[in-house]
Parts: C-alpha cells; structure tokens; sequence
C-alpha cells in the first residue's frame, strides 16, 4: 500500500514530508524532528507556541484539562477536548476534533479527523475525514513485541518496526469498541462494523462486517 494510495495529500501539512516515502509508515520514524522543524517554521501571526515545541493555531480550541506534550501541533479550528493526552509527536490537522479522554502518540491526523471519544492512537495515520467510533483503538505493539508484518493478498510486507498502529485511508469509518490491530491498514472509504477486530489490509470501498467478512460497498 503506497501513501498515495490511501491519502489525499492536499489536506496535511506533511505532504512534502510524506512525498519522501514510497510507503507511509516509513515516515513514522522521523516523525518528532519533522513535526519540531515545521513548528519553527509556522506563521507567527496564524500559530501560538503556547510551550516549547508546542504550537496551536489562534482559532483552535483548547480544553484547560487537556496535555499537550512536544513536539505537537493543532491546526486551524481543530478542537481539543477535556482530557485528551497528547503525548507528543502528534501533527493535528485543520478541523480535527480530539475527544475526551483521547490519548495520541506518533502520529499524523490529516484535516478533518475525528478521534472524539475515548480512543487510543499510537504510531498511526489517519487519512482526510478518518473517523474512530468511540472507544475503538490502535493497538501498536505485538504481543511478541516482534517487529510488525503487514499482511494482505497472500503477500507479507516487513516494516523493521516493533510500534506500528493503523494507516486509515480517506473517509475510513471505525466502529465503536474496535480493535486495529498492529499494522492494519484500510484503503479509502473503508466502514469497519463495530466490535470489529482488525488486522491486515482492508481493499477500498469495502465493509468489514461482524466476523470478519468483507464485502463491497454498492
């Protein structure tokens, strides 16, 4: 699955960044050095850093019970809720809501992502309009702790890496308590039913239904 397969670049401000890698989960490594150097390069005028290598663009919305940590930043008219941990390396694009008790960590939301109730994503990328039901997580780590295999359409893609979450394509839609499992990826507008277990690849314009089948969409 090629970046360009899943994403529309046009609403991240990490398109050139991603640009750089045939694959999308390759650009998780260098992650925390690109998000600190865009932040040193943002409009002063559009983005407050409000700590270090932390910066908020003057619409969003901020919850005074929320953590960001560094390197972060939250783009224009995204909201951030009450109790959101924002771990850190954490690039949140424009129109974003991150919910209540939500927790990120490595991560790129693209414009208009909704991660708004009690979700965990770690080490992942979600594409344009991507929405987490509530509940529904990234798990990142294998329980071997062995590093992460993709796997899809009889072939097998080694990443190299021991923390890999999920790689949501545009308008992918999680239902509520779902599991993605290490290195689940979902073409665009994929719908995953709710208490889904996830794992591998999930085509484009597909559902994956209650047991696991996958059916396209009409």
């Amino acid at each position: 699955m090629k970046t360009s397969d899943l994403f529309d670049l046009n609403h991240t401000q990490a398109a050139e960044y991603l640009k750089a890698f045939n694959h999308p989960w390759e650009a998780l490594s260098g992650l925390k050095d690109f998000i600190t150097g865009l932040g040193k390069s943002l409009d002063g005028n559009a983005y407050e850093e409000i700590s270090e290598g932390v910066w908020v663009h003057k619409s969003a919305k901020i919850s005074p019970t929320a953590y960001l940590g560094a390197p972060c930043i939250v783009g224009e008219n995204t909201e951030v809720r009450h109790c959101a941990f924002i771990r850190g390396s954490a690039l949140i694009g424009c129109g974003c809501v991150v919910g209540n008790s939500t927790e990120l960590k490595n991560v790129i939301l693209f414009d208009g992502v909704q991660v708004p109730h009690y979700n965990y994503v770690g080490d992942s990328i979600l594409g344009y309009k991507a929405h987490m039901g509530a509940g529904s997580i990234t798990s990142n780590v294998k329980s071997d702790k062995t590093p992460v295999i993709i796997k899809g359409d009889g072939t097998e893609i080694k990443t190299g890496l021991k923390k890999l979450g999920a790689l949501l394509g545009d308008y992918t839609e999680v239902g509520c308590n779902s599991v993605l499992n290490p290195g689940t990826v979902t073409g665009r507008n994929v719908t995953v039913y709710p208490l889904s277990c996830v794992r591998g690849i999930i085509p484009e314009n597909n559902i994956l239904k209650t047991g696991g089948k996958v059916v396209k969409k009409i």
